[in-house]
């Protein structure tokens, strides 16, 4: 199990990195992700918002940390399970409001809310669960394989996000009048 756990303990870490670098690249641009989700006061100006989103990227690049030493496997993922839980929360209000057009905030690309996001946020809540339940131990035999399996699932990640990506800007075409 703690092969298991440490394979989706690095490859929470590395979403979690890539998400915190995200928002520290495009702060501007995550802020008003966090205005259009309509969950925080409106009265808050694009810089406090900024601030939420930088705070955000500390916690998640404390959490990625975290996840990489495995006697702190038990907080740190249930720390991810709850910022995940968050995450898909305020996803799934913003679907239960109608409001599927709103950019997720998930990274570089732009991506409306959608099912599937709300799906895959389970699967990486299911996973930190996994990890925190685990033995937090770590061997180099775990360590040899755990370290080639995290990168597979790193790019299956990457292309399914790149996939969700895809599919929100293609537009079925319409056939030409006859």
């Amino acid at each position: 199990m703690s092969t298991v756990a440490l394979t989706f303990a690095i490859a929470l870490a590395t979403v979690l990195t890539t998400a915190a670098l995200h928002k520290l690249r495009a702060g501007e641009r995550f802020a008003a992700q966090l205005a259009a989700y309509q969950l925080l006061p409106e009265a808050w100006p694009l810089s406090t918002l900024r601030r939420v989103g930088l705070g955000l990227a500390a916690v998640e690049l404390l959490l990625a940390a975290a996840l990489l030493v495995p006697p702190a496997w038990p907080l740190a993922a249930t720390g991810t399970a709850a910022l995940l839980a968050l995450y898909l929360a305020a996803m799934a209000v913003n679907l239960l409001r109608g409001r599927h057009q709103i950019d997720c905030g998930c990274g570089d690309q732009p991506q409306p809310l959608s099912a599937a996001l709300l799906a895959r946020n389970l699967v990486l809540i299911f996973a930190a669960l996994l990890i925190a339940l685990a033995e937090p131990t770590a061997g180099l035999r775990d360590c040899l394989v755990a370290l080639p399996a995290s990168v597979v699932l790193v790019l299956i990640y990457t292309a399914a996000e790149q996939l969700l990506a895809n599919a929100s800007v293609l537009v079925p075409r319409e056939a030409p009048d006859e």
